[in-house]
């Protein structure tokens, strides 16, 4: 039988810690258990520790970048952590560049990568609210039209 790995919620953030090297089947539940747990809970954030995993194959990488890819069109950015040289090795001579899914050596710098990300989404929703209502509330070109 094939294990599920737990989706932990911290805040407004998921994280994901994997213990094992993950097999095809396991990577297809996490994928599903994650979107979910990201509409469930309106997360704005995902975190994968793969601080244990020793090995990768090319499955397990683009499933990795399909994650992320789900998780921001569910508006939620992802940060993988931990990931070891050799894991690293592998994915790049396999191929893989994980495009979309950002990078962290640890988790708590994956943690300040996501709480950055919020800002910087932040700041330019704000920008954009100003640009469409214009400083003092009107759009821009009814304001000169009085």
């Amino acid at each position: 039988m094939t294990e599920r790995v737990p989706v932990l919620q911290i805040g407004q953030v998921l994280l994901v810690s994997i213990q094992t090297d993950l097999d095809d089947q396991s990577v297809m539940l996490l994928q599903d258990d994650l979107a979910a747990k990201v509409v469930e809970t309106g997360a704005h954030g995902v975190v994968i520790d793969i601080t244990a995993v020793d090995i990768v194959d090319s499955f397990v990488g683009r499933m990795l970048s399909t994650i992320a890819s789900i998780s921001r069109l569910l508006d939620a950015q992802t940060v993988v952590v931990g990931m070891r040289p050799a894991v690293a090795i592998t994915l790049v001579e396999l191929g893989l560049s994980l495009g979309g899914v950002r990078t962290a050596l640890s988790l708590d710098k994956g943690l300040r990568v996501l709480e950055q990300a919020r800002a910087d989404a932040m700041l330019e929703s704000d920008a954009l609210s100003m640009s469409l209502t214009g400083l003092n509330g009107f759009p821009p070109d009814s304001a000169a039209g009085l």
